[in-house]
């Protein structure tokens, strides 16, 4: 907070560096220290030529795969070089791209565990990886491997399985990032920001490929509504007082 404090009283009165960065003055624009909070292209240490990790995360439909193309695609509009991985498990839309939910798609490498990727990525600047809930814990150590040798490393992943539970390595990948970025679905029962990823249909893995057909983005109201309604009409509910039931503690 200190810091965009001090940027923020750097510029000239009455401009917001953070506000919409199409109304800010022309010189404002063109400032280093703005930049470097606008773009995270710009924040590399060129002197020690350490990378870095940025983590995009949130629910079903919120985004994630769309952003992550979106910055692999900058980055190879720069002529860096650029390699984007995918569980290999990961077929719904294509076996060979990143496809997000709004048919955006970029090249991919499917690969069946995170010990394939520092191989796969050498000579890379910039390395993209999607699905990264479904790798394996090994996904934490190739990503700081990777950001330690000079690589710009960008996960996306859920951060939260269909029971509202951390998801894999997702939690130890945030911890370890230099930048989080939590993306939001619009709540399909409230219209409010969704942060919950339910799932409609009965099966009870936790690794389960699927679209709109399986899964509704819901806010926090509605998940704890949706979960309570199916915890009631359960067998488990049988030893349990309905009323006091909370299905996002209680077993």
């Amino acid at each position: 907070m200190r810091i965009f404090t001090s940027l923020e009283k750097s510029f000239p009165r009455g401009v917001n560096p953070f506000s919409n960065f199409v109304n800010l003055p022309q010189s404002c624009k063109m400032d280093p220290r703005f930049s470097k909070y606008m773009f995270l292209e710009s924040t590399g240490s060129q002197e020690n030529k350490f990378g870095w990790i940025e983590v995009i995360c949130g629910s079903m439909f919120s985004g994630k795969t769309e952003e992550l193309i979106r910055r692999l695609k900058r980055a190879q509009f720069a002529k860096q070089k650029v390699e984007i991985f995918k569980p290999s498990m990961d077929v719904r839309y294509n076996q060979d791209k990143v496809v997000s939910h709004d048919a955006n798609e970029i090249m991919s490498t499917p690969v069946p565990a995170a010990a394939n990727i520092p191989i796969l990525a050498d000579g890379c600047e910039v390395v993209g990886i999607d699905e990264a809930q479904f790798f394996d814990a090994e996904i934490v150590r190739v990503c700081n491997d990777l950001a330690n040798k000079g690589v710009r490393v960008i996960v996306a992943g859920l951060d939260m399985d269909f029971k509202g539970n951390p998801f894999g390595p997702m939690p130890n990948l945030m911890a370890t990032a230099e930048y989080v970025t939590k993306v939001h679905a619009i709540c399909t029962r409230t219209g409010n920001l969704a942060q919950y990823s339910y799932r409609k249909s009965s099966n009870d893995d936790i690794v389960l490929l699927g679209e709109v057909d399986e899964y509704e983005p819901l806010c926090r109201a509605a998940f704890y509504k949706a979960m309570r309604q199916e915890a009631i009409k359960s067998n488990d509910m049988s030893n349990n007082n309905p009323a006091e039931f909370d299905p996002l503690t209680d077993e």
